[in-house]
């Protein structure tokens, strides 16, 4: 397997689709370990996360490694970093933070 080249240029759909997903993402895990805050480790292991699937997508036909995309899911996740105040306004949400 040799990496793709390509020249697909950049959409600002799969860059939109890339931000929601990764903001989704940062939300689920947040909540799926709610004894830990959203630091360095969460963090961390979306971006990983984020890089792998680049690093795959290299390796597939039509598909291509972005840094844009990157970009995009490192946007996702810092939007939701800088959105968790609001979230802890949300009544049905709040206990998420309760113990922090």
């Amino acid at each position: 397997m040799t990496p793709a080249t390509c020249d697909f240029g950049v959409t600002i759909q799969d860059k939109v689709l890339h931000f929601l997903a990764f903001y989704l993402l940062s939300l689920l895990v947040d909540f799926a370990f709610p004894k830990t805050s959203f630091g360095a480790v969460k963090i961390m292991g979306l971006l990983g996360y984020g890089i792998a699937i680049e690093i795959a997508q290299s390796f597939m036909p039509y598909r291509c490694c972005s840094l844009y995309d990157l970009l995009a899911d490192v946007c996702g996740i810092g939007l939701y970093l800088i959105s968790i105040p609001i979230w802890k306004h949300v009544p049905v949400l709040r206990a998420r933070w309760h113990d922090e």
